[in-house]
């Protein structure tokens, strides 16, 4: 038996077992596959791991989706942690290359996944506060909400929470230095039935431009002097 003999439903079957890469490679053979590779059906969920991954074309994306995950566990992921102004050429030019590329995909996903219910991001070391806001505003069956070494996440995504995080039950912001524990209480005072983690966030050294860190030092040494 000729596995294009096979009815839809165990086409479907078959694929989910598949990864990304195979299905595309299945889709290329005959029409008949093609057609299975683009069911929404099979695209209610979705792993990465690298940024590179995003601009394959061996995935779709649409209303299906409902479980996402980026999860960047890489040496590399270091160097995108660095302050901006603390990394050198070398590590400038690496994170250009990419700085925009999880933002971008999930602009994409704010656009045409209105029925998102979980999205996991860890070491996206570029995603903005701007892109969570904009995701709970378009995405308002977002259930679940993990964020772990996303160190441009910020206390203004514990605010969006409160405001637009309507539906949301779960909400992990681990390793995010930049996280505050006032912003931490804000969400627990707000939303008191979303189970809130933050491992280690609050008590990490959060990001200080240099005007800052001098006028902490100049009013450390002055107190000194007092």
């Amino acid at each position: 038996m000729h596995i294009t003999q096979l009815n839809r439903e165990c086409l479907l079957h078959l694929f989910s077992f598949l990864d990304k890469n195979s299905r595309k490679s299945l889709a290329k053979t005959c029409h008949k596959l093609l057609e299975v590779f683009q069911d929404p059906l099979l695209w209610s969920l979705l792993n990465f791991h690298s940024p590179a991954e995003l601009k394959k074309d061996n995935f779709l994306l649409g209303p299906a989706l409902k479980y996402l995950s980026i999860c960047w566990y890489s040496e590399r992921v270091k160097v995108c942690n660095i302050e901006d102004w603390m990394k050198n050429n070398f590590q400038k030019d690496f994170c250009n290359r990419h700085e925009n590329t999880v933002n971008d995909f999930l602009l994409e996903v704010c656009n045409r996944c209105p029925n998102l219910l979980s999205l996991t991001l860890s070491g996206c070391g570029h995603v903005t506060d701007e892109c969570i806001l904009l995701l709970l505003k378009n995405c308002p069956n977002l259930k679940t909400l993990k964020l772990e070494n996303c160190v441009r996440i910020t206390d203004q995504t514990l605010e969006a929470v409160t405001l637009y995080g309507r539906s949301l039950q779960t909400l992990h912001v681990d390793f995010c230095r930049n996280i505050t524990q006032a912003g931490l209480e804000r969400v627990r005072e707000k939303r008191p039935l979303v189970m809130l983690r933050a491992e280690r966030s609050a008590n990490m050294i959060p990001d200080n431009k240099p005007e800052k860190k001098l006028m902490l030092e100049k009013a450390s040494r002055k107190l000194v002097q007092l």
